[in-house]
């Protein structure tokens, strides 16, 4: 699955004067029970929200007071996220003739046309506090205090990433959690200025809307919506003066690279840009090759093997981007050592969406042709898998069958593409049969059936710093 949660707003959302309906209360209570994640999202403050709506506990998480506290229903903690504005501040508010006052923990809010009253507070009294809209109420909070400050907290403490779930709201304070969520929706009834910038606007209003978005997850978890690329993919290469992306999460990817092709720029290039938007990326590697990749912690050498429970432990943080060195494992054990991590990994990404890619360097000694893989070892799904190999004659076609993008880099892209086609029975891609030049590749995408002849790959900033460096270090100056 790829969307593990649904963050939504309240008023306006799935609740139509305040109140939510049979019909939208059963829809929650559907996706809740098929073992995903939800999380209410609101400006009200908690005792106001539990008053209005008894229903808390089938949210794992509620984000109160526009981002400024976070609030377990199972368990009833309560965290508060930011300092509260002094009582100074609500006296000159009063002072001001300030009507319809509300406190919270964090919040205060009043409605319009007060809003240049609180302006006026703030600025007399020299704080640090901003002011945000949600159509006529006007609230305050400490500054970079919103929605999606709050609901990161959340999903820090769900271990979910961003990137595994989808938003609803309808209004200006919905804008923040929406941006950071890999799918936006937005309910029929919600602001112009919020429409246009989300991926869905539902054909329902309030929780009608809701309750088709959550219909449309549960039936092909959104792979019906079609998705900006820009947004929701990763710079993969250029070519003719286009940027060319593949998906940031559901693609299987297969880089055949041969010697001075450029294969390892092309993969650290990427690997940059995955980490650099959030994508949570674990790369396997035989021989320890990549052990100086940014971003990335290393576990295992060739003195010490690495074992599941150190990569599982890293894993557990969504940020932490994780290098596996099999160097220390007996090169005839590798592929049994790697099934069994494959397999486990396979699990979690299921069960957490993440990691979302999973590199796979060398991928004809761990996947080899005569290996035959239960329907465990190897994803059911192709999303987030990289293959990376000299010889993908030699990878076991039950791996070369999930790949929907082929990458030639280096000599022959045409015999490389009939390798592939022969041991996939698939008809083979036009390729040209001239020679790549270093950091070109030859890309065919299966689904689309779109060919690249010659694709540049995207150094990463870190690569052209290093070979800045090198550079430096070898003219013993650096030219301008």
């Amino acid at each position: 699955m790829r969307y593990l949660a649904l963050a939504t707003d309240y008023d306006g959302t799935i609740a139509h004067d305040g109140r939510v309906d049979t019909a939208t209360l059963e829809a929650l209570e559907h996706f809740g029970q098929s073992g995903r994640k939800l999380i209410l999202v609101t400006g009200r403050e908690l005792p106001d929200l539990e008053a209005v709506f008894p229903h808390l506990s089938i949210f794992d998480r509620v984000v109160a007071e526009n981002g400024a506290v976070l609030f377990n229903p199972s368990t009833r903690e309560k965290r508060v996220l930011a300092e509260r504005p002094p009582e100074s501040f609500l006296a000159s508010l009063r002072a001001r003739n300030v009507t319809g006052i509300s406190r919270g923990d964090v919040i205060v809010a009043t409605w319009r046309p007060h809003e240049t009253a609180v302006l006026e507070s703030i600025r007399d009294l020299g704080l640090e506090l901003q002011v945000i809209f949600n159509k006529d109420a006007v609230m305050v909070l400490p500054s970079g205090v919103n929605k999606m400050t709050g609901l990161n907290h959340a999903l820090a403490e769900l271990k979910l990433s961003r990137h595994n779930i989808a938003g609803v709201g309808d209004a200006e304070n919905d804008h923040a959690f929406l941006h950071c969520s890999e799918c936006s929706a937005a309910v029929a009834n919600a602001i112009p200025a919020l429409k246009k910038r989300v991926d869905l606007v539902t054909e329902g209003r309030h929780g009608a809307g809701v309750a088709q978005l959550i219909a449309r997850i549960l039936e092909d978890d959104l792979r019906s919506l079609p998705l900006s690329p820009e947004k929701h993919g990763v710079l993969f290469g250029r070519a003719g003066g286009r940027d060319i992306y593949v998906d940031g999460a559901g693609q299987t990817v297969l880089l055949r690279g041969q010697s001075g092709g450029g294969k390892s720029t092309f993969v650290a290039g990427l690997m940059e840009r995955l980490t650099a938007r959030d994508y949570q990326a674990c790369l396997i590697d035989p021989e320890g090759s990549h052990e100086n990749m940014a971003g990335f912690l290393s576990i295992g050498n060739k003195d010490n093997p690495p074992s599941n429970e150190q990569v599982f432990q890293l894993l557990e943080n969504p940020g932490a981007n994780l290098i596996v060195n099999l160097a220390g494992v007996k090169m005839q054990d590798r592929p049994g050592f790697f099934a069994l991590l494959l397999a486990k990994l396979q699990e979690k990404r299921l069960r957490e969406g993440r990691p979302h890619w999973v590199v796979i360097d060398e991928a004809h000694r761990l996947l080899p042709a005569a290996w035959v893989p239960s329907p465990a070892e190897v994803p059911g799904e192709t999303s987030g898998l990289l293959l990376v190999t000299a010889h993908p004659e030699r990878v076991s076609p039950a791996a070369l069958k999930l790949v929907n993008v082929l990458a030639v880099m280096g000599k022959e892209p045409r015999k490389a593409a009939e390798e592939f086609a022969k041991a996939t029975g698939i008809a083979a891609p036009a390729l040209d049969s001239a020679d790549l030049r270093p950091g070109e590749a030859a890309v065919w995408f299966r689904d689309s059936s779109e060919v690249v002849q010659r694709m540049q790959s995207v150094p990463g900033k870190d690569e052209s710093k290093r070979r800045r460096r090198k550079y430096v270090s070898t003219t013993g100056r650096e030219r301008g």
